[in-house]
């Protein structure tokens, strides 16, 4: 009984669970009223997701909804759908949504949906001051309160009849941003306004305009004053002062500075701390003599921490005198002639005139007068000015220049290698040197008779390089020095320059050539196809080292070295080198020398051969005759006969075959020849 119970349970089991069957169709997100609303407006995330059901049974939703992956929603139901409301959009809720649904431990999540609020919240501007002084800033703070950054905020400062000047910031942290915007001179009442902008899907988005902040600008110090008394035109020597002033607000670290040009002629600062409502006039003053230099602008500025106010004023300072005029009997002349300098002005007689001569250690005084005559020398080259002075007013005239003049003296004419000589194929330098003469002096080359170079140099020498020299160059050189000196030119003498040619093609011969007898005189012959006397001839014989074994100078093509006696020690190679001032060793090639023996010697050896022959022979036939005599019998002979046969065949086979070597006499009319036969 109970196990038919057990079995109708689990029957009614499974029927239950096959009849909670589910699945998920879709997860869908919307927005509402759309995915692009304005800022400040209502919104509403929806996410609805569609199940298919085996019968009509409660199902509870767990519904998750993500903003850009962060939770911002989430709530249970038994409705297959949710809504996440918004009552006030603003910029930050742009962003990806996304929506996640579990139920019955079945899991899923929607399309992202990318909602865009547009517009953004008006910024709102704050001043740290609202009143400043010229040289202050203003410390502005622009805030985009429900923003959310990376955010960009623009600053303007605008004020009247001028362009706004701008400041942009980037802000990737925070929704707010401070900036300092400097107080200039001329500033008076300043606008600041602010705006805020973002970057959505690479497209920028502008807040409107913030609230308009007004600062006010005191000025610490008025415009300077500048004033020149007696007055801004005025005469050289005259004295002329200058006033610079101002009336301050505020007097701490006043600085007013006096300049003309980029040069500061004086200045005064003044430290002294008042209230703001005190109101003080401070003044610089400064005085000179004035000069033609003085003409121009002057500049008074007032300057407190980054405050500066200027002022200008351009001032005439008429002549007074002209320049004094220098002027010289003549400005080029011979030493020990005579020169006057004259100083003079242009309409004007009444001066105090001096004559000095340049000098880079500074002017050196002749004479405190309008004229000076002097007998010169080479050492017054130089320079002269004259000075003239009214009432205190002192000028200077152009410098005129004088040149003096010593005559050149006869140039001479060298080869700057030393030896007059130069080898064939480099060029040759020549210099001409005048010891006396002053500078600049023209010196002339010639070869022969024609000019080859000319050339003015402020030396005592000038060099010439020839580099078209010929074997047979003949031409001697010459040259002229001249300068401004009355004496006018003077002459070297001639120089005739040597060529040395180089050694071409040495070479090397005997007599007898290759064969030489022992105890034969041989001739060696070393010549060269060309090259100037003298020529230094050497002949080597190679061993393990070369020997030098003659050696002369000719003032020949040639040399000829007899060696008496050639012994078989003379055996080797031979070779020859020459040389001349070229300084170049020319080498022939080698030629090789064999001794032999003399014909005496051959005779000799010849004797000695055919004397032992003979023995030999002699000795041969001694023994023969010997042995024939010790037979008897014709029988015993010529049993001894065949004995002496096979002996003899028995001998010679055996001599055979041990490789040696047998003498067998022939007779031939009457000659006896014998014959070596080697067995193999």
């Amino acid at each position: 009984m109970y196990l038919a119970l057990l079995v109708f349970f689990l029957q009614c089991s499974e029927l239950y669970t096959q009849e909670r069957v589910f699945t998920f169709n879709t997860v869908e997100i919307k927005v509402q009223p759309s995915v692009k609303v304005k800022n400040g407006a209502p919104m509403s995330i929806v996410c609805r997701a569609d199940i298919s059901k085996s019968t009509n049974f409660q199902l509870k939703h767990n519904f998750t909804i993500f903003k850009d992956g962060k939770l911002v929603f989430m709530t249970v139901s038994n409705k297959g759908d949710a809504q996440y409301e918004i009552p006030m959009a603003r910029s930050s809720d742009t962003g990806e949504y996304e929506c996640t649904v579990e139920a019955g431990g079945k899991t899923k999540s929607s399309n992202s949906l990318h909602v865009w609020v547009t517009g953004m919240t008006k910024p709102i501007l704050t001043a740290e001051k609202k009143e400043v002084l010229e040289g202050e800033v203003v410390k502005l703070r622009c805030e985009l309160p429900e923003e959310v950054p990376p955010l960009y905020f623009l600053f303007r400062k605008i004020k009247m009849n001028s362009t706004p000047k701008e400041k942009l910031v980037f802000e990737p942290y925070r929704n707010f941003s401070v900036v300092e915007f400097s107080v200039e001179e001329g500033d008076n009442i300043l606008q600041f306004d602010c705006f805020g902008r973002r970057n959505v899907k690479l497209e920028f988005e502008s807040s409107e305009y913030s609230n308009k902040t007004l600062v006010t600008v005191r000025e610490p110090f008025i415009k300077p004053t500048l004033n020149a008394k007696p007055s801004s035109n005025i005469t050289e020597g005259d004295r002329i002062q200058f006033e610079c002033s101002t009336v301050v607000a505020r007097m701490h670290d006043i600085e007013i500075i006096l300049q003309k040009n980029r040069t500061i002629l004086n200045s005064i600062v003044y430290k002294y701390v008042h209230e703001y409502s005190v109101r003080d006039e401070k003044l610089l003053k400064y005085s000179a003599v004035a000069t033609l230099e003085d003409s121009g602008e002057y500049l008074c500025k007032v300057e407190q921490g980054r405050a500066s106010k200027t002022t200008k004023l351009n001032v005439v300072v008429s002549e007074l005198f002209p320049k004094p005029i220098l002027a010289a009997s003549m400005s080029k002349l011979d030493e020990n002639k005579e020169l006057t300098l004259s100083c003079s002005i242009s309409g004007f007689r009444k001066a105090n005139f001096s004559i000095l001569r340049k000098n880079s250690n500074g002017d050196i005084w002749l004479k405190n007068s309008r004229n000076l005559t002097m007998r010169v020398n080479v050492n017054d080259t130089g320079s002269y000015i004259c000075k003239a002075e009214v009432k205190g007013i002192v000028k200077e005239s152009r410098p005129v220049r004088i040149n003096v003049y010593a005559p050149v003296s006869k140039p001479t004419l060298s080869v700057v290698s030393g030896l007059p000589e130069v080898v064939l194929g480099k060029p040759l330098r020549l210099i001409c040197r005048s010891v006396m003469g002053t500078p600049p002096i023209t010196f002339t080359f010639y070869k022969g008779n024609n000019e080859v170079k000319k050339v003015v140099i402020n030396d005592t020498y000038a060099t010439f390089l020839d580099e078209n020299i010929r074997p047979n160059d003949k031409r001697g050189y010459k040259c002229d020095a001249r300068n401004n000196h009355s004496s006018g030119m003077k002459t070297s003498n001639i120089l005739n320059v040597t060529v040395i040619v180089p050694i071409r093609n040495a070479s090397l011969g005997s007599i007898p050539y290759g064969e030489v007898e022992d105890g034969s005189e041989t001739a060696f012959l070393c010549s060269v196809k060309e090259g100037s006397w003298p020529i230094h001839f050497r002949i080597f014989r190679k061993t393990d080292r070369d020997v030098l074994l003659f050696e002369k100078s000719e003032n020949a093509d040639r040399v000829v070295w007899r060696k008496e006696a050639m012994s078989r020690e003379d055996m080797g190679t031979y070779y020859c080198m020459a040389s001349n001032r070229a300084n170049v060793d020319v080498k022939s090639h080698p030629i090789t020398i064999s001794v032999i023996l003399a014909a005496w010697q051959k005779g000799i050896i010849a004797a000695f051969v055919l004397i032992s022959i003979a023995g030999a022979a002699a000795l041969a036939l001694w023994w023969f005759l010997c042995k024939k005599k010790k037979a008897k019998g014709p029988s015993m002979e010529m049993s001894g006969s065949a004995l002496a046969t096979n002996l003899t065949s028995e001998k010679l086979t055996r001599q055979h075959n041990d490789g040696d070597y047998y003498t067998a006499p022939e007779q031939k009319g009457t000659e006896t020849v014998y014959s070596e036969i080697r067995k193999s």
